[in-house]
Formats: C-alpha cells, structure tokens, sequence
C-alpha cells in the first residue's frame, strides 16, 4: 500500500475512533452506521464519473453532532473510463469529518461544518480536501439546504448547493415492523471561476448541475434496504460542451443499519 494512501485510511480510522472515543469517555451512546449501495453508475454533482455499476460502501460514527465516516467506490467492471483493467478494486474513497447541530437559540435553523479528504487509488488524479459549511431549515416543508464547498488543495475553488427534500413515512406498512417510506430529493450546483476552470477548462463561474432523486426504503427491523431513481443534467452551455454525458439516468439500490 502506498504511504499515502495508507495514511489517508489511517486517518479515517482515527476520525471515526475520535468520535466514538469522546463519546465512550463520558458514558454517553455512540451510533456507528454501515451500508452498502450499488449504482448503475456514479455520477458526482453531476459528472459521469463512472458510466457503470459501482459499489458504495460507507463506516461511520456520531455523537454530540459529529460524525466521521470512511466512503469508498468500488469499480465492478473493467469498463469504467477513470480506472479501466481494476474490477473489485476502489477507485476512490473519501474521509469526512462533519459537525451538525440546531444553531444556539435558533431551533428552527440548523448548521454544518466539516470536511472532505478524498483519495484516488487506481487512478492518475491528485489527492484534494474540501471544507463546508451549510444551513438547513428542517421544519420547514421540503427542508431548504445550503452549502458552499470550498477545494483548498488542487482545484482551489468554490461549489454551492441548494437542496430540497421531502420524506412521506409509512406510506405503506407490511407489519408492524416492516414499512415503506417515500424520499423525494432535488439540488441545484452552481460553481465559480476557480472551480469550473479546474472541472471542465471553462474561466467562467456557471450553473453546473441539477440532480433529481426517487427512493423508497423499506424498514425491516432495524436494516433499510433503498431502491432509487436518479437523473441529473448539466446546466450550463459551456459546463454541457466540456461534459463528455450531461445528461444521467441512474437507478440504485442500498442496505443500511446503525446500532
């Protein structure tokens, strides 16, 4: 294993065990998740990065408003275009350490901060970290979100996302301990200069994606198993020209529990 890579997963671990550790240390619970998502193809905010099927798997830990997750992709042809000839291998994982909670006598306004390490074993692609910072209204109808990425190390630019989101639960129930819920997801991406000259060469900031999603997970116990349906589209006319596929139509399905 290369050195960085190998400290890249070490650094994850020590996110993960930091958050559990700090918890343990005051005798208050920890809430560790793990899931696993296959995709029909992985497109980020909306680039095709892999037109075909991926597997998702994610760790993580939370207590006191933190959560520090490991993320990876996993490449399960030999056709995807970033990382040909390593199928069953990752072609990236990202490292997150966020920090999420209701704002100090705002209860009605929620706040985030965090960041992004993301590495690319198997590919020809620099390491890069993000930070963020956001704000949600998560009890007023759809949710309204925002948040600004900010790339400090290779791209050294800047991405903002709005988000809406709906959940309808129990829409339909099995049993007692098996229901349906319905998750109805939109976002909008808009980049400046920096961002969408080291993206797609284009010296201009622009409208970069909006991305639409359909899922419906099925509670069993304490496991969720997710279908979804997802389409997104590049905004932009020189964001669209520099885009191999602008436009995505992906479906998905997901396993999830936290204990």
């Amino acid at each position: 294993m290369k050195p960085l890579k190998r400290n890249g997963v070490v650094l994850g671990l020590a996110l993960i065990a930091f958050v559990a550790g700090t918890a343990a240390a005051e005798d208050k619970v920890v809430t560790v998740g793990v899931s696993a998502d296959y995709f029909s193809k992985y497109i980020w905010r909306g680039q095709n990065v892999d037109n075909s099927s991926v597997l998702q798997p994610t760790i993580s830990a939370s207590a006191y408003g933190f959560t520090g997750s490991i993320w990876g992709n996993i490449d399960l042809t030999n056709r995807s275009k970033v990382a040909p000839d390593n199928a069953w291998e990752f072609s990236e994982y990202d490292l997150t350490l966020d920090y999420t909670n209701t704002i100090p006598g705002i209860d009605w306004l929620s706040g985030s901060v965090g960041t992004i390490y993301y590495q690319f074993p198997n590919q020809v692609y620099d390491p890069t970290t993000e930070i963020y910072g956001g704000l949600s209204l998560p009890k007023v109808p759809l949710t309204p979100s925002f948040k600004w990425y900010r790339d400090v190390q290779a791209i050294k630019g800047s991405y903002f996302q709005y988000s809406i989101g709906q959940t309808f639960d129990k829409i339909y129930s099995f049993s007692e301990t098996c229901t349906c819920s319905l998750v109805l997801g939109a976002s909008y991406g808009w980049a400046n200069a920096a961002y969408d000259r080291g993206y797609f060469g284009v010296n201009s900031g622009q409208s970069n994606d909006l991305t639409l999603s359909a899922g419906l997970p099925v509670a069993v116990g304490s496991w969720t198993i997710k279908p979804s349906l997802n389409y997104s589209t590049m905004l932009g006319n020189s964001i669209k020209d520099a885009t191999p596929k602008s436009d995505n139509f992906w479906t998905g399905v997901g396993i999830s529990t936290s204990f």
